[in-house]
């Protein structure tokens, strides 16, 4: 009796085991079946399916980043005054365009008139002092005259020369021309000049204010050559290169797209862990204004790679796949690692294992719908 209850026991052991070993097996057989589709030539006519074997291209990646317009310090003009007045005149506002030697406002004081005063006093005394310099440069050649009094006839000169040409300058910084002054023209005003053609960005005096040298009149910028400064995350500093190409766009108007260069990679690192990256845009539009946020896209250096078409991929419970075609009317739907996206064809990085066979380029997306409707009957 015992024996016979070990033999019972065996023989229930036999068959549990014989049973797990059949359902990896059927499972197995589930999974293939699933994963095929077969279509009759008409239907493939229907479902546009269309095949091709890997291609080898060039993919360039694309990086997403982030920025604003920027006034480089060389396009930025600050606008004040050498000698302070008081301003009389002024038309600018905060946006107006001006040209260069445009007059931007008018200021007087009486600095201004003893400043022209001195000018003609001075050139008067050089007359003389030249004068007097030559007639004694006579006497002291016919030792009539002592050659103390020669020197001190030359130093004079030379000093009334020098002191004109500083007050010629000192005009000149007022633009007041020193070959158009007499006692005729003495002016108490001073006009101040554009130097650049550009816009005004700011205006820190009203009429009748006293400005004094130290203060800043207008700010004005030179449109010519405004910057787009890009924060890029550290991880992808390693990729960008100096003449990279950029597109630049803005957030109320993604489609108008403007062209940009790497001009300078920044070599420190801000606190959120970006590099500053200035590009210069190809073309200038008065549409872009200093502080103008933008999304930009860098063409970083590609690669070479085994790409297929975008509509070959097929996404499937969030994952990527392909159709295989290696016998007539019969896909196999194969799961593959996509990488970069570029031109319309994205990158296989398992490329090996689908290397030499055929790839359907067209349909893919009918024949997952084909491999559903399979599924569910």
């Amino acid at each position: 009796m015992k024996a016979f209850h070990i033999l019972f026991v065996l023989i229930v052991l036999l068959i549990s085991c014989g049973k797990k070993e059949a359902m990896p097996e059927s499972e197995s057989s589930k999974i293939s079946v699933d994963s095929i589709v077969v279509l009759t030539e008409d239907q493939e006519k229907s479902a546009g399916v269309a095949i091709s074997a890997l291609e080898e291209k060039d993919i360039s990646e694309i990086l997403k980043v982030n920025g604003a317009v920027d006034v480089p310090p060389q396009s930025m003009v600050t606008i004040s005054i050498p000698m302070g007045g008081y301003l009389i005149s002024t038309h600018l506002l905060p946006g107006m365009h001006v040209k260069k030697g445009e007059v931007l406002a008018t200021l007087e004081d009486q600095q201004y008139i003893q400043l022209q005063e001195d000018y003609l006093v001075t050139q008067a005394k050089l007359v003389f002092a030249e004068a007097e310099f030559k007639r004694q440069r006579e006497l002291q050649e016919n030792q009539s005259t002592s050659d103390k009094i020669f020197q001190q006839a030359r130093m004079e000169y030379d000093q009334t020369r020098v002191s004109l040409r500083a007050l010629e300058e000192k005009l000149k910084l007022l633009h007041i021309d020193p070959t158009k002054l007499d006692e005729a023209h003495i002016s108490r005003t001073i006009q101040v000049l554009s130097p650049i053609n550009g816009f005004v960005s700011r205006v820190n005096v009203n009429i009748g204010k006293y400005v004094t040298p130290a203060e800043v009149m207008f700010e004005l910028v030179n449109p010519e050559d405004i910057h787009l400064n890009l924060h890029v995350f550290e991880k992808d500093v390693a990729k960008l290169a100096i003449g990279q190409a950029v597109t630049a766009y803005t957030i109320h108007d993604p489609q108008t797209r403007y062209p940009c260069e790497v001009l300078l990679i920044g070599q420190s690192f801000s606190d959120d862990r970006t590099v500053e990256v200035h590009c210069h845009f190809k073309k200038y539009d008065k549409i872009l204004l200093p502080g103008m946020y933008m999304n930009a896209e860098i063409d970083v250096k590609g690669h070479s790679a085994w790409t297929v078409p975008e509509e070959a991929i097929v996404i499937f419970e969030g994952k990527s796949y392909l159709f295989i075609n290696d016998r007539p009317h019969t896909y196999d739907l194969i799961p593959v690692m996509t990488g970069l996206t570029d031109n319309g064809y994205i990158e296989i990085l398992d490329a090996a294992k689908i290397a030499g066979r055929q790839i359907v380029t067209k349909g893919a997306y009918t024949l997952l719908m084909e491999l559903k409707n399979k599924s569910e009957e």
